[in-house]
């Protein structure tokens, strides 16, 4: 499939994230033909995926199909597609549905796992980066509890309920705070032969606290309020290794079935083919216009860039203003220059700081909105509103609205369906012949 015939200038954007799709809305008036390339066929709203992961909310609830987004703007088209290779020579975008030539590239791939060279991990610790990962996750979960119910021996018992969070930022926190509210009030109740004491939830991480990059009061705060709910704590330690045992954490064995991994993230692996400077995670090195230098026809936004904000000095942070802010900004200089309204010199791109937040447990989360500093309930409540806000569509924010707020009241989760063919692995079956028999 080759690119129309039209004179109008072309612009190629990768990925549907938060990045990429606020650079093709933000062209929708501007005379340009837009194609937007991606792997999946829907926009994923990834701050809810451990609400999924957890059986709080369903896929559907946080994923919109890219082509219903951009179904009114008629200079936009969308493909499906992994893309395969980029020639910056021919100004040409390979994908494994065919190839599309541009004047402008728009690189917005978005971030995945990161198991910082430990690969191997990645079976026996899934990561929580997809929607797929969220269901792999809720599978694991829940069959835990399925298998724990039935097995009779209590070293087998004990690996299986318990679950070993990896990094602490705030993806850990959410879904240690997450799993033992699972595991402590929503399925005990439904199980006969577990109560809410017999799981172990452990969360680690490499630094001195947690959600590192929040302020220190509230990283005491989230750790404060995870270990009064039961959660294990342990600072300062590094994984050595994960297997089919469990986690090994400094020269402890942690024997555990279920470990999951939200230690980091990295740049997808298309930023390594490409003729671009890449940090140590793989992300595209881009100038204060967010362009790569030599090619300033091509722009890298959100989580796949390593961009600078050029009035700190700090690094963008990978959070989706983040990716909302770049890709706006850099659509801007399109439209400026296509229209030739651009000044002389690009402006360089500064971050705004609009805060930064995280669930850690019912009615409970922790917000930095610039000095202020808050918990609590009222943090739950910020939590809920700013979430609900980047929803798209009307139906998807009152059903998670709907879902919320029955599960806050009843302490319940209603999607916790275990998908697949599973297979249930119990080492002493548990008997209540044998049990009557005693």
């Amino acid at each position: 499939m080759n690119h129309s015939s039209s004179e109008l200038p072309r612009i190629v954007v990768i990925g549907g994230g938060f990045a990429g799709i606020n650079v093709v809305k933000a062209l929708k008036n501007t005379a340009v033909e837009v194609d937007l390339v991606d792997k999946r066929n829907y926009h994923l709203f990834q701050p809810l995926l451990y609400q999924v992961a957890t059986g709080e909310l369903d896929a559907t609830n946080i994923a919109v199909p890219i082509r219903k987004i951009l179904w009114k703007q008629k200079n936009a088209r969308v493909a499906l597609g992994e893309v395969t290779n980029i020639d910056f020579d021919k100004k040409l975008v390979q994908f494994d549905g065919g190839e599309l030539d541009y004047d402008y590239l728009v690189i917005a791939t978005g971030a995945q796992q990161s198991y910082f060279g430990h690969d191997e991990f990645q079976s026996f610790a899934p990561g929580l980066k997809s929607i797929d990962d969220a269901q792999e996750i809720r599978r694991r979960l829940f069959l835990a509890f399925e298998e724990a119910e039935w097995e009779a021996d209590e070293e087998a018992r004990r690996k299986i309920l318990t679950f070993v969070i990896v990094g602490g930022g705030p993806t850990g926190v959410e879904l240690a705070g997450a799993i033992k509210e699972v595991a402590s009030e929503t399925l005990p109740k439904e199980f006969r032969n577990i109560d809410k004491n017999s799981s172990r939830v452990i969360l680690v991480d490499g630094g001195p606290r947690l959600v590192g990059p929040m302020p220190e009061d509230l990283s005491k705060r989230a750790k404060d309020v995870l270990e009064k709910m039961g959660v294990e704590i342990q600072l300062n330690v590094h994984v050595n290794d994960v297997n089919e045992d469990g986690v090994v954490v400094g020269d402890e064995t942690i024997k555990a079935e279920n470990v999951f991994w939200a230690a980091g993230v990295q740049g997808q692996d298309l930023a390594k083919t490409i003729d671009a400077e890449i940090d140590r995670g793989s992300h595209i090195i881009v100038g204060p216009d967010l362009s790569i230098p030599g090619h300033p026809e091509v722009f890298v936004v959100g989580d796949a860039a390593h961009a600078t904000d050029a009035k700190t000095g700090k690094p963008v942070p990978g959070l989706a203003q983040g990716a909302i802010q770049t890709g706006r900004f850099v659509a801007q200089i399109i439209k400026a220059e296509i229209e030739g309204n651009a000044p002389s010199q690009r402006p360089e791109f500064s971050y705004y700081d609009k805060g930064s937040m995280a669930m850690i447990g019912r009615g409970n989360a922790i917000a930095a909105i610039g000095k202020i500093h808050y918990g609590g309930f009222l943090g739950w409540v910020s939590w809920n509103l700013l979430h609900v806000m980047f929803l798209i569509g009307f139906r998807n924010r009152f059903k998670v609205m709907m879902d919320w707020l029955w599960n806050y009241m009843f302490r319940t989760r209603r999607s916790r369906l275990i998908t697949g063919d599973p297979e249930v692995h119990i080492k002493k079956l548990y008997s209540e012949h044998d049990k009557r028999k005693e």
